[in-house]
């Protein structure tokens, strides 16, 4: 048990007031200000000193407060965000202009960014932008690209406007201000102090059979309230994201599969539970040979991970049109190549947490996800339970780029809660996140392109072999959805792609920002250069040819007759392209150790669910009062689905964004909006608060008999309509409201519209695709092996940006991560499974980033609008790679380009 270090407590003043609380040898001062002092803006990601997310001030200098040993604030000053906000000056300008930028995406960094800046900010009051990376180069962000921060902390001029907020406007995020204020709830905030806490207990190999001893008999002599294994799931011990691979058990029941799987949880008082070893839990662990790789998993002689996936192969995806053999048997030109990439880790900075407690018999959970009722889904699965007797509340979710649509923390708490019939709470330390999480799979891809003596393109053979890891998770959308991308965005007449997932000894592979679309692009951008090389023509000049366009099937035999914008983002392109290559020729014509180089790609995605129903529904009402209100249940992880959709709402109404009350997810009183992932929200929900609002409106107007271009003005109690004939009045009050308190409602869904794919993967798997180009420009030392970005330039078609500075935002964001598994990012089990060890893009990192919208109005789309949360990624790190080529002559295959690789590679070409 902690002792206290005394029996006096430790004075120090916190945000301008006395604390004095009883300080634990070793504590560190983040614990006490969060959970001795109820300061839960300090957030905690890594417990490790390097995400900086819990940066606070002492005595005007910023430190992490996990590093720092609480003892060591005695008599001084402690400043957290929500202090300065309240208190500073420099602190409220600051505020307004992270909100004027968009530089608050998910939120969970901000606390760390401001307390930062506001320490550079006083001493330097207008700080160069060195200054600025400088000073906030200990805080990591894995969601704005950091661009948005600087502008911000330098005061750039505002992006966001004040304006109704109709479709169009550049609106400040509509939850921006409790980001910025460190109000928000994530998912280690909203349990309350001294509730019980859990400790999985996990695999330390990569593949193990284990006995359990005694567990009861050492719960009791440890003081633990309850501990859990499989015995105790009393629904089905498996669950999973697609129907038909639901196969990671909740508890392991006799052997594992990979690193860090669990076999059993500890339930206790915190105090009792930091008493424990794991390694003195009574469990026998007998280490098996492993299955690291796909090509040893795939030998005849393998074990076979999973009972029906012969060979450890989880499914494969096909797509063909045409006479590819022969189309490559005549071309004039062909190119080939083969192409690895290994594990990325999302890396957000908040680790999977929740709370979970019994309401009158019903568990009630809450934790960050990107899906609430596939989780209600899941745990109506393993509890046994009817999914009336389960309520899932989303927290704030701070990041997510997929992971979070699996469960992770909810079996645990919502098990735990029913055990003990206490309240409890688990948050996974950084480690165990990166360890049990989900990854992007590693690529094994090989493909061979064509082209005739007019460049174009003459067949196309691509094959992929993606590591699912231990469990199919994801696997099955990668699988899928890969041989419909392949191509790019294309013409492509003679084509044929298969892909794979393999089971390994791996973490579990799933969704992360493009469900293996990113992979398989770098493999076909980058040969779509060396195919223009080797026909003697020019990179845009070739993309430009074999673009997509309206009329013009896609290797699926979907024509779409609007909204194929590829052509326009590469045009958008031209002016720079040339540009930046003649400026790049002078600079290497001037230095010969450092060269540059220009690099181009293009990408597309489609959104939402490949050939699956897909719905999303938006419930909305108005009050007695006059209050408009909008049941908005899809996740905002930071990527502004909350304004969004209400944006679309609130044009579709009539009305203003700041007159709508925005009540979130939760599977009690809101309806499904489904997953947020595969970039579907702003046009699938988008589309459902479109008809939602639309609905509303043409009650409103039936009511008053007015036309229907007529101007609502809500107010207390009534709304005023008027049109040619003048204003009509509803007077509310004379309603009758229903249950849930409205006196006018709406409810509508949405479901794009699709068709199944056949045999030969033809069909309509998307109603709508987006587009994206990017340039890239880089500088290589060829002596040491380092790339460093100087420039990107992306065009984005998104048919119409709803919010132009949201579409920024997301374009930035995109940007970084893809710049992060091009050039630094590569997950290795037991290895990187910390944030120093395996690293993310940095302040210094990101080069300037200027974003071009394009609007190719697409049929579907609420407004004409489009996705594009996953297609920024997708050509950024084949244009990074280009770029490199372009400067230095050499080809990589294998990500990613760390300096090591990029040396080695150098250097064998001169040999």
């Amino acid at each position: 048990m902690n002792k206290a270090l005394s029996d006096t407590p430790t004075p120090f003043r916190l945000n301008g007031r006395e604390a004095a609380p009883m300080l634990f040898p070793g504590q560190r001062l983040s614990e006490v200000l969060r959970e001795g002092l109820g300061q839960r803006d300090v957030k905690i990601g890594c417990d490790a000193g390097d995400c900086g997310a819990c940066t606070v001030l002492i005595e005007g200098e910023p430190v992490c407060a996990c590093l720092t040993p609480a003892h060591q604030v005695a008599g001084r000053e402690v400043e957290t965000v929500q202090g300065l906000h309240a208190n500073d000056p420099v602190a409220a300008k600051l505020a307004q202009s992270f909100l004027d930028h968009g530089a608050a995406q998910c939120g969970i960094c901000t606390p760390g960014m401001m307390v930062s800046a506001v320490a550079l900010l006083r001493d330097v009051p207008e700080p160069t932008e060195a200054q600025v990376q400088d000073a906030l180069g200990g805080v990591l962000c894995r969601c704005t690209g950091y661009r948005k921060i600087i502008d911000a902390v330098m005061g750039a001029p505002s992006v966001a406007i004040a304006t109704a907020g109709k479709v169009g406007d550049a609106v400040q995020h509509l939850d921006g201000i409790e980001k910025v204020s460190a109000t928000v709830k994530y998912g280690d905030d909203i349990a309350p102090v001294g509730c019980l806490e859990i400790l999985v207990i996990r695999s330390p190999h990569a593949r193990a059979v284990f006995e359990i001893g005694d567990l009861e008999g050492f719960a009791q002599a440890a003081g633990l309230d309850a501990v859990l294994t499989a015995e105790d799931v009393k629904g089905q011990n498996n669950f999973g994201v697609i129907p038909g691979f639901e196969d990671q058990p909740v508890f392991a029941e006799r052997e594992t599969r990979f690193r860090g799987e669990a076999v059993a949880a500890l339930i206790g008082a915190r105090d009792v539970l930091r008493a424990i070893d794991p390694e003195m839990v009574p469990i026998t662990w007998t280490e098996l040979p492993a299955l690291q790789d796909m090509d040893a998993a795939e030998d005849q002689k393998a074990d076979q991970l999973h009972h029906g996936r012969e060979n450890n192969v989880m499914c494969t995806g096909f797509v063909t049109c045409g006479d590819p053999n022969a189309a490559l048997g005549r071309a004039h030109v062909i190119v080939e190549g083969r192409f690895e990439s290994g594990f990325v880790e999302h890396a957000y900075i908040e680790p999977e947490a929740g709370f979970a407690e019994v309401v009158n018999g019903r568990v009630e959970v809450h934790a960050c996800t990107q899906a609430p009722v596939m989780d209600l889904e899941g745990l109506e699965r393993v509890l046994g339970l009817d999914r009336s007797d389960i309520r899932v509340v989303p927290t704030a979710t701070g990041g997510g780029f997929g992971s979070k649509l699996d469960m992770s923390v909810q079996p645990y708490l919502a098990l735990a809660a029913l055990k003990t019939g206490k309240r409890v709470r688990l948050c996974y330390t950084r480690t165990e996140s990166m360890q049990c999480s989900t990854k992007r799979h590693p690529s094994d891809i090989t493909l061979r392109i064509g082209a005739d003596k007019t460049g174009n393109l003459c067949g196309f053979d691509f094959c992929g072999r993606f590591d699912t890891g231990a469990y199919a998770s994801w696997g099955p959308t990668v699988a899928n959805r890969v041989p419909v991308h392949a191509s790019g965005p294309y013409r492509v007449a003679d084509y044929i792609a298969q892909a794979k997932g393999v089971h390994t000894n791996n973490p579990p592979s799933g969704a992360f920002r493009g469900f293996g679309v990113p992979q398989a692009a770098i493999a076909q951008e980058c040969l779509f250069d060396d195919l223009a090389e080797k026909l003697g023509m020019d990179a845009l000049e070739f993309r430009v040819l074999n673009a997509l366009d309206n009329g013009v099937p896609t290797v699926c035999g979907q024509v779409f007759d609007q909204g194929v914008g590829i052509k326009a983002c590469l045009e958008a392109l031209r002016f720079a392209w040339t540009e930046e290559r003649a400026g790049v020729e002078a600079f290497n014509a001037q230095n010969d150790a450092v060269k540059r180089g220009v690099g181009i790609a293009s990408g597309w995605y489609g959104c939402g669910n490949t050939s699956l129903p897909n719905p999303s529904a938006i419930k909305c009402g108005i009050r007695a009062d006059g209050t408009v209100v909008l049941h908005q249940g899809a996740m905002d992880i930071g990527q502004g689905a909350n304004t969004v959709i209400t944006q679309i709402f609130a044009t579709a109404l009539g009305a203003e964004v700041g007159q709508i009350t925005l009540v979130g997810a939760d599977t009690d009183v809101t309806p499904d909006a489904g997953k947020t992932s595969a970039s579907r929200q702003t046009f699938v929900s988008g589309n459902a608060a479109r008809l939602s609002g639309e609905a509303l409106r043409a009650m409103i107007l039936e009511r008053l008999n007015v036309a229907e271009d007529a101007a609502l003005e809500f107010s207390a109690g009534e709304i005023q309509a008027t049109d040619a004939g003048g204003a009509r009045v509803l007077d509310l009050s004379a309603l009758e409201a229903d249950s849930d308190g409205y006196v006018l409602r709406a409810e509508e869904s949405y479901d794009p519209p699709t068709k199944p794919l056949d045999k030969n993967g033809q069909g309509h798997p998307y109603a709508q695709f987006g587009y994206a180009a990017h340039l890239a420009v880089v500088e290589v030392d060829t002596a040491l092996g380092t790339v460093t970005p100087v420039k990107f330039i992306a065009a984005h078609d998104v048919g119409q940006a709803i919010n132009p500075m949201l579409v920024e935002g997301q374009v930035h964001g995109g940007i970084a991560q893809g710049l992060g598994m091009a050039l630094m990012e590569e997950y290795i089990p037991g290895r990187t499974e910390n944030l120093h060890d395996y690293l993310i893009p940095t302040f210094g990192d990101i080069p300037p980033i200027e974003t071009i919208i394009i609007e190719e109005a697409d049929a579907h789309g609420p407004y004409g609008a489009k996705g594009l949360g996953e297609h920024v990624l997708i050509p950024t790190a084949p244009a990074i790679l280009n770029a490199i080529k372009h400067a230095t002559g050499v080809r990589l295959f294998k990500g990613p380009a760390i300096p090591s690789v990029v040396h080695a590679t150098l250097k064998k070409s001169v040999t």
